[in-house]
């Protein structure tokens, strides 16, 4: 039962990338800047997770702070990357091609990681069967594009 409900967790999570984006681009459409409408959702992102780490009371080990890869500090420029990018590609491209886009990137990234056992809890190799779903992700975003 725990597998199902994070099954829809993770779909809703996934419902509200468009939401959030659609947010973005009409805050950076007021302030005429897709970069700054970014700083605006940090941020407000950033004191919600404060918030509720105190609401909750989360705990976490401050010492644990210098066992962090140097190289996993970039995770915010990744994240940085995708919000302004995906408010562009939303006045750009539209909604549809923009996130069938973004979760085409999204898989082959994973099934890279994944098949070379980079930042993965399990490797997994590539084959036909993975390649072919990724082929029909691309596919479907052209028949959204042209239909």
């Amino acid at each position: 039962m725990e597998k199902y409900l994070w099954i829809i967790l993770v779909v809703v999570a996934g419902a509200c990338l468009p939401v959030q984006t659609g947010l973005n681009n009409k805050i950076g459409k007021v302030l005429e800047s897709p970069v700054h409408a970014s700083f605006v959702s940090f941020t407000v992102g950033a004191i919600s997770i404060l918030l509720f780490i105190l609401l909750f009371r989360v705990q976490y080990h401050a010492e644990s702070i210098q066992n962090v890869p140097t190289f996993a500090w970039s995770s915010g420029l990744f994240g940085a990357f995708y919000v302004v990018i995906a408010i562009i590609g939303y006045q750009k491209l539209g909604v549809p091609v923009t996130f069938g886009l973004i979760v085409t990137g999204q898989m082959i990234a994973s099934l890279i990681l994944e098949h070379n056992n980079i930042l993965v809890a399990a490797p997994h190799p590539i084959n036909w069967a993975r390649i072919a779903g990724v082929g029909l992700i691309i596919g479907g975003v052209v028949l959204i594009r042209n239909f």
